[in-house]
């Protein structure tokens, strides 16, 4: 009896440390990276820039840590950055309400208040395929399983830089599930000996390790937790913007964790990113997670062999230190912010001079914000004693804290006559009420305040957008407050009109399968594009409070307006409206820029025509950080919406091209094109049209 159970302790010993096979049909050898099987581990060597090479060893065997080490330095010259590293990744996983709104593109869900579960992602190592993807190399490890999703772990080398990804790539079979996650590096024997990181005022920090130091999340800027070992140091962080499911209030939630037994489910010391389960108490959607689709849990990692936190400056490389960089003839301008700074002001509320929402703003590089007043506070619909002092103390305010290179547009969110949810924008400051009595005039002149306007319905709206050369558009179309908006009103006069923008785009509802953002109001661009109408979308953030030490970034796009100055405030802003109604913009959440758009030697919101044959050449002028993934040519006949996709997989980090696509658009009436980065970040164009 003792020989048999010896023998089968045997047995288990030889299978856990068995080793799994190597796939390498799909790597190629001619790409600059190096891949061999050596002592029960595969080897990786890739470039990554400034004669520079990083390693990484895959352990082989079954039982052990997945990365045997992490290296970087030259040829026969390399350091050692840790070794002897797991992926943690935990999935906590809720239910989604698909019924009582409109299916996947909810957003007032409320998952974290809801019954959940909490798994961690367990590797039974079975197997290993490396495939090159252009300049990049991916290595997939078979035997991930998490509650209801199973899948493997991925683990991409990016030639040119020490950039990597990790990732638990994973399905599910089972309908209506939400998921969110944290995910780092652990180790039972812990390679690091500092910590640091940068705090919300952008002050770097240290701090010595002990494998004692309990699990602990932190409040930092750039999104990075950075383990300094004996000869180097590694930076955690996650996609800039794809991390972030969508919330009223950019909260900084503590995104970073270090320390033994996060959330008691990962034994051993890690680092890595996270998510706070309750968000910013509100609505709390979590991720989108529909059945049978490829959800990639992941999070990029970046090697040094510099110490003292120096690798957080180029990790704040990736998102130009978190900030929209300035572009010749252009000006940046993001929209729809909930702020309610005409309340704090008439509440005298302590304020200082430069309200924090506008030194967060300016520190970012935005130079245009067109605010959403009056959505909670204020009288929009009167009484009128009340509504006109608001309206002045906006507009003085916004006056008072534009100049230089910053514009604060007075906006609001209206929500009335036309159905849905809808932003407007005036030209100047206009004072006019949501609502009219039957005895009162649509408009009159008054001492104190010039011309005033009282609107009763959808006719009267359009009138004094028309009127004042104002511009409407649907706010989170098709989600929230517009479910079935624009679609319902489509045939509408005042849709029709020149009047109405069309609609503005953000990244909601989130999905980690999807290689791009905000798919909800691309689709969106593209129907209303067949609709027939010269229609365009802009960038929105619809966000609540924001101060300095918020997570702003992460939650922020842009329209890059082009615009030969910057407006004043006292001279009207029109050619801010002038150059969104003619769709002279793109939109980026920043890592990856369109500085010129052509088809046919014509820009965005003008016409190209095509050769005799159909064709057309599409020629776009495109800056990036991260590497890029795909371009997508879009362009439609008024009916259906064709999809061009290209691979641009072949790109390194930190990168500028001219790209030159020759298409044939017969039958075509208009065309745009998207840029997405491995990070998921990306650009896109507005429409040109085609004849």
């Amino acid at each position: 009896m003792k020989n048999r159970l010896l023998l089968f302790l045997i047995l288990i010993a030889i299978q856990s440390f068995a080793q799994i096979p190597v796939d390498l049909k799909g790597f190629d050898k001619n790409k600059g990276v190096k891949a061999v099987v050596n002592n029960k581990e595969l080897q990786l060597e890739w470039p990554v820039g400034n004669a520079e090479i990083g390693k990484v060893a895959i352990d082989l065997s079954k039982g052990q840590p997945v990365v045997g080490s992490l290296q970087i330095g030259t040829t026969g010259k390399l350091k050692t950055i840790a070794a002897d590293l797991d992926p943690a990744i935990i999935l906590t996983v809720g239910k989604r309400d698909l019924v009582s709104q409109n299916g996947w593109n909810i957003f007032f869900d409320k998952t974290a208040y809801l019954p959940y579960k909490t798994y961690t992602v367990a590797l039974e190592k079975s197997g290993v395929k490396v495939v090159t993807s252009g300049s990049q190399t991916e290595i997939s490890i078979a035997g991930a399983t998490a509650g209801p999703f199973a899948g493997y772990v991925n683990i991409t080398l990016f030639n040119g830089s020490p950039l990597m990804n990790v990732a638990a790539v994973m399905s599910t079979n089972v309908d209506s599930l939400a998921v969110i996650y944290d995910a780092g590096l652990v180790s039972k024997q812990n390679p690091w000996e500092k910590l640091f990181w940068s705090d919300t005022d952008n002050y770097v920090h240290s701090s010595l390790v002990s494998q004692t130091d309990n699990a602990a999340s932190k409040a930092v800027k750039y999104r990075t937790i950075i383990g300094e070992s004996k000869e180097g140091s590694l930076a955690v962080f996650p996609a800039p913007h794809q991390f972030f499911y969508p919330l009223d209030n950019c909260y900084n939630l503590e995104h970073v964790w270090a320390g033994t037994n996060y959330r008691k489910l990962i034994p051993g010391y890690a680092i890595g990113i996270r998510h706070d389960l309750l968000g910013d108490r509100r609505w709390v959607p979590w991720f989108n997670a529909p059945p049978n689709t490829q959800q990639r849990f992941n999070f990029f990692c970046l090697l040094s062999g510099e110490k003292d936190g120096k690798v957080l400056e180029k990790v704040k490389a990736f998102t130009h230190q978190d900030t929209y960089v300035p572009l010749p003839g252009y000006y940046t301008m993001s929209s729809h912010f909930h702020q309610e700074h005409v309340d704090d002001v008439l509440t005298k509320r302590p304020l200082p001079d430069m309200p924090g929402f506008v030194k967060a703003f300016r520190n970012t590089g935005v130079n245009i914000v067109h605010l959403g007043e009056f959505h909670g506070p204020g009288n929009p619909r009167g009484p009128e004693a009340k509504r006109w002092p608001e309206l002045k103390t906006l507009f003085s305010e916004c006056a008072r804290l534009s100049g230089g290179n910053f514009l604060l547009l007075p906006g609001e969110e209206p929500n009335n006559f036309f159905g849905g949810h809808w932003m407007n924008v005036f030209p100047k400051p206009v004072y006019w009420l949501m609502s009219r009595e039957k005895d009162q005039p649509f408009v009159e002149e008054n001492k104190e305040y010039g011309k005033l306007y009282r609107i009763g319905n959808k006719e009267e709206m359009l009138k004094l957008l028309e009127l004042e050369n104002g511009l409407a558009w649907t706010a989170h179309a098709r989600t929230k407050g517009s479910t079935g908006f624009p679609d319902k009103y489509k045939d509408e006069t005042f849709y029709k009109s020149d009047r109405f923008l069309g609609a503005a785009w953000k990244a909601m509802p989130a999905d980690l399968s999807q290689p791009k953002l905000g798919k909800r109001v691309l689709d969106l661009m593209d129907d209303m594009a067949n609709w027939g109408q010269k229609k365009y979308v802009i960038a929105e953030a619809d966000l609540f409070r924001i101060e300095p030490n918020y997570e702003l970034y992460g939650h922020l796009n842009v329209n890059y307006l082009q615009l030969d100055q910057m407006p004043r405030f006292e001279e009207g802003w029109q050619p801010v409206l002038d150059a969104m109604r003619n769709g002279k913009f793109f939109v980026s959440t920043g890592e990856v820029l369109l500085p010129s758009f052509k088809v046919g030697n014509v820009g965005s919101g003008e016409i190209a025509r095509t050769d005799a044959k159909g064709n057309v050449e599409i020629k776009l002028d495109a800056r990036w950080t991260f590497p890029l993934n795909r371009a997508e040519i879009i362009s439609g006949d008024g009916m259906e919406v064709f999809h061009d996709v290209v691979n641009l997989n072949d790109t390194e980090a930190f990168g500028e091209k001219t790209f030159t696509f020759t298409k044939n658009m017969k039958g075509r009436k208009w065309v745009r094109v998207e840029v997405w980065d491995v990070a998921a970040n990306g650009a896109f164009t507005q429409i040109v049209w085609l004849e």
